[in-house]
């Protein structure tokens, strides 16, 4: 085996194992974009591949949700990015994700919130491009100017928490939407390091 396909075989096993220091709350792995795609640094994947992995990413979230629907302190809810993670963005902007859909509509029908943590720094425009996408919209949260995208999102979450969420799954494509806590479970969608943001 030639030096640079050991390279490869060794990241592709790196970026499958996921490990996270106890302390950290739960993030579920995520699916990986195979290591020839990202030897050839192509960065994103055809549509299809995608959608395959976003599918293995989140297909422990509903099984997850249903288990913790019940008996909490306070409101139920779940936090949804909105750039290539609830919206096709990259692919066919202003479209719903439908693996990321459909957990939001068992979320709603079991009587969770759906909440929406974006990086972006306006909601005038992304609510309605949810909404016309099938999402249901209880809350949104945005980044302020001078945040950093982690910053924002961790505040963001922080807030919806004081006004009584219990934020049970975070679903999100980049590392920046799992820092600073305030979720019981993460669900990382594939960003293909960095080729999907």
């Amino acid at each position: 085996m030639s030096v640079r396909k050991f390279r490869i075989a060794a990241l592709a096993a790196v970026l499958t194992a996921v490990v996270l220091p106890a302390a950290s709350p739960a993030v579920a792995a995520p699916a990986v974009a195979t290591a020839s795609l990202i030897a050839e640094g192509r960065g994103a994947p055809d549509y299809r591949t995608w959608q395959a992995d976003v599918q293995k990413a989140v297909a422990p979230a509903v099984p997850w949700l249903r288990g913790r629907s019940a008996g909490h302190g306070g409101k139920p809810a779940i936090v949804l990015d909105i750039d290539n993670t609830a919206l096709e963005t990259y692919y066919h902007p202003g479209r719903a994700d439908k693996p990321v859909l459909e957990v939001a509509e068992w979320a709603h029908a079991h009587h969770m919130a759906v909440l929406f943590v974006t990086a972006r720094t306006s909601s005038s425009s992304a609510r309605q491009q949810l909404e016309d996408a099938g999402y249901p919209v209880d809350a949104m949260c945005v980044r302020e100017h001078g945040e950093s995208k982690g910053e924002g999102k961790a505040r963001c979450r922080k807030e919806l928490t004081r006004n009584g969420y219990v934020i049970t799954a975070n679903i999100g494509n980049r590392s920046t939407d799992f820092v600073g806590g305030y979720y019981e479970k993460g669900f990382k969608l594939p960003d293909y390091d960095g080729g999907l943001s």
